[in-house]
């Protein structure tokens, strides 16, 4: 923040000045003064004591004297232990003011870099669900705050689109359709492949079942069982075991899977016709999430990349091969374990996948950093992954990150896609939608407006409610999601900041219909603590947004919103804002609680959120 910078700047100079000693900016910590205490801004000397070999209070001291006898912005101060407290004139919140002013506040000039961010990635057997949302609006956000700081952002996903998950889907469709498509059902094309990948789990149990009576399983559990183990649990533990070597509808789909991969004509128009259906259902729910991609890559068009830099590795030492003809990685000297990359036969696994991936992805793009946004059961993986294209000599490989993040569960428990009980990504935007037009219909703020644009607002108050409750949460943790809290208006809420913004454009509207107060060119004077306060968490912004960028965490940009909007709240209720009688204080603090709305719509807008005007 350019105004917070000259006090720095002030500091430096009295160090300077009394001391001889040159003080890095980076040294110099500098923060709002705790209530407790007068003074604005206060500054800890306690760095300085073993440079400069004085008391923590006679730095501060004598810094105090030297900053108010030449600083234009300070006007007294007071030392409590190592604290110097800085106590700031009327020039420095005015100046504070302009600063707010600039329309591209938090807005960071170009910086020449490239950052790519690779999230959602789903499969094409199922639709998207919530695990796929907090996926998704963590990659979003993270790119949406790297393009605000500067960077030129690439927005990638990996569709996995072949593999005996999505063989499943089009085995069940040729076994049960009798020909049906999305639009004969009436469907979304992603629920509809989603459907047939759960009838064939479902014909799967019963076949499975029935052969569970059967002399061949009674046989198989008489040799493989373990001491004391029941029927039921060998059987439990033996499905795949079932699928691979007994099961008619497996053997069927392995067969699919075959067929697909040697270019067979039918297979391949049915696994582009069902991915197909797939792809248009995703782009409704992207759409309806706000989210879109620059690139798109497809494990059918990449699965078969890496071979050739594993096997330049082998022939430069990097990795070894075994008597069966497979090749490794021995990653034991940096504490992880030995790693294959090509089978005996000769064909690759994920790892070596996702080693030609990123290899492509920089020839095209050269980005000078890379962003995974994968669920944590994948942390090993991208240990393993990063610490490879180190070895191999790739020169982005340092600069590479794994946005590892928790599982959502919600109130009722885990989510599962097999049997069906997973929770749609569509599903559940729907119904915070609902509960959003529930609680607005009981307010009755916005009965005065037309239905589509009533409709619109409850868009907005719901999504804002999915996203914040999500995004709030740092991405580490697992977390619960509650669709009826999450539009509380009362608790840390999207719901509780977006009615910061409304109130605000309602006091705005007010002052300028009735005319009373001429904003333009007005004299700004901040008159109590109340708005030194709002002003410190407004210029504090740009900050908020290069921690959030360095940790890779949009939960600070959601937790700043809360608080900025909590202090609006505060303000709002303690403090007359606009008074006919008092003009020039009404002018200041209408430009005041319009620089707000401004903040808290720029903050939520990198997490994907919208405003509302009424609510």
């Amino acid at each position: 923040m350019a105004t917070l910078s000259y006090i720095t700047s002030d500091i430096q100079a009295a160090v300077r000045e009394k001391y001889g000693h040159e003080l890095d900016v980076n040294d110099i910590i500098l923060s709002p003064t705790k209530k407790e205490f007068e003074g604005d801004y206060t500054f800890v000397v306690f760095p300085l004591v073993k440079v400069l070999k004085f008391s923590p209070a006679q730095i501060a001291e004598e810094l105090g004297q030297c900053i108010k006898a030449n600083s234009r912005f300070v006007e007294d101060y007071n030392v409590v232990k190592g604290f110097l407290n800085l106590q700031l004139n009327q020039a420095f919140w005015q100046q504070c003011f302009e600063e707010l002013s600039d329309e591209k506040f938090g807005q960071a000039g170009r910086n020449g870099k490239k950052m790519m961010v690779e999230f959602s990635s789903p499969n094409t057997n199922k639709p998207l669900h919530l695990g796929h949302i907090r996926n998704i609006l963590l990659g979003w956000s993270v790119a949406q705050i790297a393009e605000t700081r500067g960077y030129e952002v690439v927005k990638t996903q990996v569709i996995n689109d072949r593999g005996i998950a999505v063989c499943k889907s089009m085995m069940a469709w040729k076994l049960f359709s009798g020909g049906a498509t999305p639009e004969s059902q009436g469907m979304k094309g992603d629920h509809f492949v989603g459907d047939y990948y759960v009838k064939f789990d479902k014909a799967l149990q019963k076949e499975y079942a029935e052969w569970q009576d059967s002399g061949e399983a009674d046989a198989q559990y008489d040799a493989r069982h373990k001491d004391e183990e029941s029927r039921e649990a060998f059987f439990k533990r033996f499905k795949n075991d079932y699928f691979n070597l007994y099961s008619p509808i497996g053997r069927e789909t392995k067969e699919m899977l075959l067929k697909w991969e040697e270019g067979d004509e039918e297979t391949v128009a049915l696994w582009k016709k069902m991915n197909n259906w797939v792809y248009s259902g995703f782009d409704k729910t992207y759409e309806a999430l706000g989210v879109h991609f620059d690139s798109i890559n497809y494990e059918s068009e990449t699965y078969l990349l890496g071979k050739e830099s594993v096997n330049k590795g082998l022939s430069d030492g990097i990795f070894y091969r075994q008597e069966d003809g497979s090749v490794w990685v021995d990653l034991e000297d940096v504490g992880m374990d030995k790693k294959i990359l090509l089978r005996s036969d000769g064909t690759s696994v994920y790892m070596t996948q996702d080693i030609g991936t990123a290899q492509m992805r920089y020839e095209e793009h050269a980005m000078d950093s890379m962003v995974y946004v994968v669920g944590n059961e994948q942390d090993y993986h991208f240990k393993v992954l990063f610490e490879i294209l180190k070895r191999l000599g790739e020169p982005y490989a340092d600069r590479l990150y794994h946005l590892s993040y928790g599982m959502v569960d919600l109130p009722s428990g885990k989510m599962k896609s097999r049997e069906g009980t997973v929770v749609d990504a569509d599903d559940l935007i729907k119904e915070v939608i609902d509960e959003a037009r529930i609680a607005s219909k009981e307010r009755g703020a916005v009965s005065h407006l037309e239905a589509y644009k009533q409709e619109d607002i409850f868009r907005k108050i719901g999504l804002a409610a999915l996203k914040y409750f999500i995004i709030k949460v740092n991405a580490r943790k697992r977390m619960v999601f509650d669709p009826k809290e999450s539009v509380d208006m009362q608790g840390t809420t999207g719901p509780y900041i977006q009615n910061a913004f409304v109130r605000i454009q309602s006091v705005l509207r007010k002052a300028s219909q009735a005319e009373a107060v001429d904003m333009e060119g007005s004299n700004i004077y901040i008159y109590n603590e109340a708005e030194k306060e709002l002003i410190s968490q407004m210029i504090g912004f740009p900050e908020v947004l290069d921690e959030a960028l360095r940790q890779y965490d949009p939960s600070h940009i959601a937790n700043y919103a809360y608080g900025l909007a909590k202090s609006f709240h505060r303000f709002y209720h303690d403090h007359v804002i606009y008074d006919p009688e008092n003009p020039d204080q009404s002018a200041s603090r209408l430009e005041l609680v319009k620089r707000i709305s401004l903040i808290i719509e720029k903050a939520m807008s990198t997490l994907g959120i919208e405003m509302p005007d009424y609510m």
